[in-house]
C-alpha cells in the first residue's frame, strides 16, 4: 500500500507515520528527516536547505522529488511506502504522478491552526539521535534530556512561533489545495487530528481499509 499523509506542519503526520510503519510493515519516507540529515552533514546542499527551512519557505520541487524518487527505489519500499511531507504543492503532486509514483490513499489529518501552534511550541528534539518529544504530550523522563541517548533536547528553528506562522501560511496557500486534487482522484480521506493519538490512528486505519 502506498500512502500520502497530508496536513499542516505539526498536525501529527510524523507520529502517525511511525505507528503505520509498524502496523503496515512499510517504511515512512519523511522529506523533513532527509533534509535535516543533509543539514547535519554540513554539505553545500545542507547549507542551502538550512537557509530555506530557517526562513519557513518550501524547498524547491526538483530537489524534493529527486530525494523521494531515489528513496523509493530501495528494497524496503517494494511492498509500499508512506510519504510524509511530500507532495506539498500541486506541481509536486503532478510530478509524482508523471513519474509513475502512484498512491492508494491520501490521508489528510485535519486540525485547527491554534492547536498546531500550541503543539509546536512544546516540541523538543534530540540533535544527536533525532528522537522527538513534547513537553506536555510526550515528555522525556528527565526534563530537557533525551531518553534514548542522554543528549540535551533543543527547540527546532522551524518550531519557533514566527516560523510556525510562516509555515502555516505557506501550507494554506500551497499545500491545502492538494485535498481537492486527490479528492478528484477518489483517494482523499479526512481524519480528525484533534484527538488522542490512538484515536487518530484508529480512524486512519479505518479510512484506508486496514485492520484496526
Amino acid at each position: 500500500m502506498n500512502l500520502i499523509l497530508l496536513g499542516a506542519p505539526g498536525a501529527g503526520k510524523g507520529t502517525q507515520a511511525e505507528l503505520l510503519v509498524k502496523q503496515l510493515s512499510i517504511p515512512a519516507i519523511s522529506t523533513g528527516n532527509m533534509l535535516r540529515e543533509a543539514m547535519a552533514n554540513g554539505s553545500e546542499l545542507g547549507k542551502k536547505v538550512k537557509q530555506i527551512m530557517d526562513s519557513g519557505m518550501l524547498v524547491p520541487d526538483d530537489l524534493i522529488l529527486a530525494l523521494v524518487s531515489d528513496r523509493i527505489q530501495r528494497e524496503d519500499c517494494k511492498n509500499g511506502f508512506i510519504l510524509d511531507g511530500v507532495p506539498r504543492t500541486l506541481t509536486q503532486a503532478a510530478a509524482l504522478d508523471a513519474a509513475g509514483i502512484s498512491v492508494d490513499y491520501a490521508v489528510s489529518i485535519e486540525i485547527d491552526d491554534s492547536v498546531i501552534e500550541s503543539r509546536m511550541s512544546g516540541r523538543r528534539v534530540c540533535p544527536k539521535c533525532g528522537a522527538s518529544y513534547h513537553v506536555v504530550n510526550i515528555p522525556p523522563k528527565t526534563e530537557g534530556i533525551c531518553d534514548c541517548c542522554g543528549s540535551e533536547l533543543k527547540v527546532r528553528v522551524d518550531d519557533l512561533p514566527e516560523t510556525v506562522h510562516k509555515r502555516l501560511a505557506v501550507y494554506h496557500a500551497s499545500t491545502e489545495v492538494l485535498k481537492e486534487y486527490y479528492a478528484k482522484q477518489g483517494k482523499l480521506c479526512l481524519v480528525n487530528g484533534d484527538q488522542p493519538v490512538g484515536d487518530t490512528n484508529r480512524d486512519v486505519l479505518k479510512a484506508i481499509g486496514a485492520k484496526v
